[in-house]
C-alpha cells in the first residue's frame, strides 16, 4: 500500500482494501489513525492486527463518544520516518484525524509525539518502544501504552535472577538499539546480585551466529541474554537450538514477540524466557478476546501485547474524550485520560503516569515444551507476574519535564 492511501475500517471487508477518503464528515466524527507497518519486517506484529484491534474497541464501546460517530482509518508507514511524519501532517492538518495509534518504529514516534503537541492532537504508542517517549521527550499530548525497553531490560534482568539465573552472557546487536538493550539488562542483573561474565555484539542481519554462540556456550553463563530484535532474533534462536546450547542454557530474548515463535517453533524457543504485559491465556477475558480477535484476522492469527494496547488504549481514549466531551482538545483528553484510572478486560486496572507511561504487570513467560503445547497458539506459561511500579522506569528517574 502506498502512503497515500489508507484504510477505513467501517467494516470488516474495507480493512483488505486501500481508498482514498474525504473529508466531508471529518468534522462530525472522531476520527482514530492506527499507523504502522503493514507490509514489512514488522507487519505480522503490528500491522493489520492492530487496525482489527482498534475496530473491535470501537464496535466494543458503542460506536460513539463525545457524542459523535467514531471512524478507524489505518496507513502504512513502511518504516521510513519521511513517509510516517508525511502520513501524519496529512492526517493532522488535513482529514481531521484526533488522535493517531500505535506506532512501532522509535524514529517515528518521536517524530509524532513531538507533532501531536504541535497541533494539540493525542499520540498514543503500543507497538513504540523508546523510553524517551517518557522521558526528556515527553509531552502532554501523548500517552506510552505496553512495554518500553527499560521495562523489557531491566524486568528480565531482574525477574531471571530472581529465579535463580545468575551468570548472564550476551550476544548482542552492534547498534544503538541492541547496546540500550544490554545496557539496562546488565544494570539490572548486577543490581540484582547477578553477574555479567562476557558480551559478543554482532552486525545487523547476520546469518550465521556460530562464532558468537560458541563464545556464549563456553562461557559458564546459566543464562545467554539476547540482545538485538526481528529476523536476527528468529536466527540466533534458531541457531542456539541446532547448537544444543539449550540443553544446559537458557535463551532469554530480550525483545522477543509472541509472533516470532510458530516461525521459530518451540523445539527451537523451548525454555526461552521474554517479558509480555499481556498474553492471550491468561484468563477468561483474554481468551474470549483472542478467540473473537482469531475469527477476524486474515491469517486468524491470535493478538499479541501490542495488539493488545492498541484495543485498550482506544477503549481509554474513547473513555476520555467522553468525559471532555470533545476530542478536539488533545491535551486535554490525555489529561482526562491521566485523571481516570485504567480498566479494560485484558491489562485490567492501572493508571496513566503524569509522564504518560501507562502502569499495568508485566509478565515473565516461558516458551513452553513442544509435547506440552495444544495449539497453534498455545506457546508460553506464566513463571512470574512483576508489578508494574517494579517494571517500568521511576518518573524521577526519566527527567520528564512534565512530572513536578
Amino acid at each position: 500500500m502506498g502512503y497515500g492511501f489508507y484504510r477505513p475500517i467501517s467494516a470488516l471487508a474495507a480493512i483488505a482494501a486501500s481508498l482514498f477518503i474525504t473529508t466531508a464528515h471529518g468534522q462530525d466524527r472522531v476520527r482514530l489513525g492506527v499507523l504502522n507497518d503493514q507490509t514489512g519486517v514488522f507487519a505480522t506484529y503490528q500491522g493489520i492486527g492492530s487496525v482489527i484491534a482498534a475496530q473491535m474497541a470501537v464496535e466494543d464501546y458503542g460506536g460513539k463518544a463525545g457524542g459523535k460517530i467514531v471512524e478507524v482509518v489505518a496507513a502504512d508507514h513502511q518504516n521510513k520516518p519521511d513517509i510516517g511524519v508525511s502520513i501524519a501532517r496529512r492526517w493532522h492538518e488535513n482529514e481531521n484525524v484526533d488522535a493517531i495509534f500505535d506506532l512501532p518504529n522509535s524514529a517515528i514516534a518521536l517524530a509524532v509525539a513531538n507533532m501531536s503537541e504541535q497541533k494539540n492532537k493525542v499520540f498514543v504508542g503500543s507497538g513504540a518502544g523508546t523510553a524517551l517517549l517518557t522521558g526528556e521527550k515527553c509531552t502532554p499530548n501523548t500517552v506510552h501504552w505496553t512495554y518500553d525497553t527499560y521495562a523489557y531490560g531491566r524486568g528480565l534482568g531482574r525477574s531471571v535472577v530472581a529465579q535463580g539465573g545468575k551468570k548472564w552472557f550476551f550476544i548482542t546487536a552492534d547498534y544503538a538499539f541492541g547496546h540500550d538493550l544490554e545496557k539496562q539488562a546488565a544494570e539490572a542483573v548486577k543490581a540484582s546480585g547477578g553477574e555479567v561474565v562476557g558480551t559478543v555484539r554482532h552486525p545487523l542481519g547476520t546469518a550465521d551466529y556460530a562464532s558468537f554462540l560458541l563464545q556464549a556456550q563456553s562461557s559458564g553463563a546459566d543464562i545467554v541474554g539476547i540482545a538485538n530484535a526481528g529476523d536476527d532474533t528468529i536466527t540466533l534462536m534458531k541457531q542456539a537450538a541446532e547448537f544444543g546450547l539449550t540443553k544446559k542454557q537458557k535463551l532469554v530474548g530480550l525483545i522477543l514477540g509472541m509472533n516470532g515463535l510458530p516461525a521459530l517453533t518451540l523445539q527451537a524457543a523451548q525454555g526461552a524466557q521474554i517479558m509480555n504485559p499481556f498474553y492471550w491465556d491468561l484468563d477468561d477475558d483474554t481468551r474470549a478476546f483472542a478467540a473473537r480477535y482469531a475469527e477476524r484476522h486474515p491469517q486468524k492469527n491470535y493478538p499479541n501485547d501490542m495488539q493488545a494496547g492498541v484495543y485498550a488504549s482506544v477503549i481509554h481514549y474513547l473513555k476520555g474524550v467522553d468525559k471532555v466531551g470533545s476530542a478536539t482538545d488533545g491535551r486535554a483528553v490525555v489529561a482526562a485520560m491521566k485523571a481516570m484510572p485504567t480498566d479494560d478486560k485484558l491489562f485490567k486496572k492501572g493508571y496513566i503516569r503524569a509522564d504518560g507511561r501507562k502502569i499495568h504487570p508485566l509478565y515473565l513467560l516461558e516458551a513452553k515444551k513442544p509435547e506440552d503445547s495444544t495449539s497453534k497458539w498455545d506457546l508460553l506459561k506464566v513463571v512470574a507476574t512483576i508489578r508494574g511500579e517494579d517494571a517500568f522506569r521511576s518518573e524521577k528517574d526519566g527527567g520528564c519535564p512534565l512530572v513536578k
